[in-house]
């Protein structure tokens, strides 16, 4: 069995030699890749139900239930799921299977990942990045949902490009190419509220300079959430500006309540247990006075009886 190298450390602060750095960070990568492995194994056997969970919403919204045949005398457009080549559903089971491995399994790598770097993080530290993990997932998980539940009108509204007569055909890889990219997308950018608090709470920003950014901000998500939608509709497009819009504001006014406790904090003055700061100003310099100097020292000024031709002493 893999063991920590940290169990055998004697050194109260947990200070290890190079080697046996590499060795925990071997360990660790070992533990996260065996978790993915057993969590893609166990997903292989479920990646039908994986997929249809993803491309249910798309059939239900643009789905073809009848024939091509009579696809031409209907008047709304349709599509229909597909595959390409004799080896690609294998290749996308395992595509699928190992995407749904490293996602399932991210409790186990992340553990790992924090295990790794805890260690070298002061109590504070440890704080502060245990409540952005707990508060960063959810986000994520909120921006993916939020893809998901907007796919099928994206769906619609793309399908109705589609000129009269045409058969639509949506390659099932493609499909979840695109799912896959979407819900990244949307997860990453609900996670721009938090690294700003990140920002706050590290003291590069001030959350009077956040409010200040308003209507930058609110123009500058409104271009994102256009360019990263590939459906045209506003629908789509306000679907994801209009939470990070709130999530926005939402940091803001984290930030600020930040920025208020800090002034408080300093305008108490240090706790008992805790040392006050020094200042280490320079302090302007008088004018320099000054001092006459002696042409001799002044046990050779007071006796010369012991000097001999300018010597100290006769030897």
């Amino acid at each position: 069995m893999l063991k920590s190298a940290r169990k055998q450390e004697t050194d109260p602060e947990g200070r290890m030699p190079l080697v046996e750095h590499l060795r925990e960070l071997r360990n660790r990568l070992a533990k996260a890749l065996l978790g993915i492995v057993i969590v893609t194994i166990v997903a292989a056997f479920f990646y039908r139900e994986i997929i249809e969970f993803f491309t249910d919403p798309v059939l239900k919204s643009v789905g073809c239930d009848v024939s091509f045949a009579d696809l031409a005398k209907k008047e709304h457009t349709c599509a229909r799921i597909v595959l390409n080549g004799l080896l690609t559903p294998f290749t996308l089971a395992l595509k699928v299977s190992l995407m749904a491995g490293i996602v399932l399994a991210s409790p186990v790598w992340l553990y790992q990942l924090w295990a790794f770097v805890a260690p070298g993080l002061h109590k504070h530290e440890k704080k502060y990045s245990l409540a952005f993990v707990g508060a960063g997932f959810p986000l994520f998980l909120a921006g993916g949902f939020f893809a998901y539940k907007t796919l099928p009108t994206m769906a619609r509204v793309l399908l109705d490009f589609s000129p009269g007569g045409v058969d639509n055909q949506l390659p099932l890889d493609e499909l979840l190419d695109l799912i896959t990219r979407m819900v990244v997308v949307f997860g990453l950018s609900f996670e721009l509220p938090l690294l700003l608090v990140m920002l706050n709470f590290g003291g590069i920003i001030t959350g009077k300079r956040m409010l200040g950014w308003w209507r930058g901000m609110i123009m500058g998500i409104t271009v994102f959430a256009a360019l990263a939608t590939p459906s045209t509709d506003p629908l789509t497009m306000l679907a994801l500006a209009g939470p990070i819009w709130v999530l926005y504001f939402v940091a803001t006014a984290i930030s600020l309540l930040n920025d208020r406790r800090k002034a408080q904090l300093a305008a108490a003055g240090p706790a008992d247990d805790e040392a006050s700061e020094l200042d280490l100003a320079p302090e302007a310099i008088d004018e320099i006075e000054p001092v006459s100097s002696s042409r001799s020292l002044p046990t050779q000024a007071s006796s010369d009886r012991d000097r001999v031709d300018g010597y100290d002493d006769i030897t």
